[in-house]
This record gives C-alpha cells, sequence and structure tokens, in this order.
C-alpha cells in the first residue's frame, strides 16, 4: 500500500506564491491613482469642515482669527475672551498626507475672507498639487 502524501510540494507553494504576486502587480497600479484621488476628498472635506468652524467662531466672536492666532485658535479659547463658550473643532486635523493645514487671514484666492489649504503630498507650499476646498480635480 502506498502512503497518502500530505501538504504541498515547494514547488506548490512557489507557483501560488508567484501567481499571488503577478496578480498583484496587475492590480496595485491601478488603486494607486484612486487612492491620490481619496485623499485629495479627504483634504477638501475637512477643509470644508475648518471653513465652517471659522465662520462660526466669527458668528460668536465678531471676527475671523487673524494669521498669527492661526487654526489653533478654534480649539483653545483667546485671552480674557467672554463669547467664548466652546471648541469650535474637537481637535485640529492633519491632512492625508500628514501635514497642518494652512491658514491665511485676510484671503488672496477669490476675495475670500480667508484661506485655508493643504500643501499636499509635496508638502511645499504654493505648488500644483495644493488643496483646497475650492480646488478643482
Amino acid at each position: 500500500m502506498k502512503a497518502r502524501r500530505q501538504g504541498f510540494t515547494l514547488i506548490e507553494l512557489m507557483v501560488v506564491v508567484i501567481i499571488i504576486a503577478a496578480l498583484a502587480g496587475m492590480v496595485l497600479p491601478r488603486l494607486m491613482p484612486a487612492s491620490d484621488a481619496a485623499k485629495r476628498r479627504i483634504a477638501r472635506h475637512d477643509i470644508a469642515n475648518i471653513e465652517l468652524a471659522l465662520k462660526l467662531f466669527r458668528l460668536h466672536m465678531n471676527r475671523y482669527p487673524t494669521t498669527e492666532e492661526g487654526l489653533a485658535i478654534l480649539i483653545v479659547p483667546p485671552a480674557a475672551s467672554k463669547d467664548w463658550t466652546e471648541p469650535f473643532l474637537d481637535r485640529l486635523p492633519m491632512d492625508p498626507w500628514g501635514h497642518p493645514y494652512r491658514y491665511r487671514r485676510p484671503g488672496t484666492r477669490d476675495n475670500a475672507p480667508f484661506d485655508v489649504w493643504s500643501v499636499g503630498p509635496d508638502g511645499r507650499d504654493g505648488t500644483e498639487d495644493d488643496v483646497t476646498s475650492r480646488h478643482e480635480e
């Protein structure tokens, strides 16, 4: 009587690994651009939320934060403020690439009272990959 073979041979395992690697090589390049587009959408939504918090700040404080005060004032009350009741954001988000969002008052884009933007994946300000809520894809 012949003994039954149990398990896989090394060659069988190598063939399976090669097939999986080939499939991953075909699929991953197609998913990577989608990932970048998704990060840009996340950044635009974060910026829209920050802009909403800035507008609420203006309603309560009768002014927008200065550039020097920055976005941190949405979390921590200004000194000697009587109009402050609670933070306007739970926390300051980082953009999907790990950089802080930028804020400027007065704004320079579209005659806005302020600008909020992400420096994008390259981490450099003023380049073509910067993201704003008004940024076109």
